[in-house]
């Protein structure tokens, strides 16, 4: 692949993502203690990655890759994991330390 296409695929792929979710991005400041609670949260409940990553239908190394911080986690997958954890995305994003759910609409 010459070196223009793969420029214009990198700027897609941030774009894209950016747009899609910018506070989300893989990497980054403190990337470890960012996605911890998914982490913890897992073995609180006593389960393995591939556990949690059956429920999400994805790969144990996809959501291992979640929970390293090296793939950027989909909305859809945190607001999956907050109905599971019985918690909300804030709490899984660390901007907030109430674990209690926000009330449904």
């Amino acid at each position: 692949m010459d070196i223009v296409k793969q420029t214009v695929l990198k700027i897609n792929r941030t774009f894209c993502f950016n747009l899609y979710c910018p506070y989300l991005e893989p990497g980054g400041d403190n990337v470890e203690a960012k996605w911890s609670r998914l982490r913890d949260l897992r073995e609180d409940h006593d389960l393995s990655q591939a556990d949690v990553a059956a429920y999400l239908n994805c790969t144990q190394v996809s959501y291992s890759y979640y929970e390293l911080g090296r793939r950027a986690v989909p909305v859809e997958v945190l607001m999956r994991l907050a109905d599971f954890y019985e918690t909300s995305v804030d709490y899984l994003l660390g901007r907030t330390n109430e674990r209690k759910p926000y009330p449904k609409p």
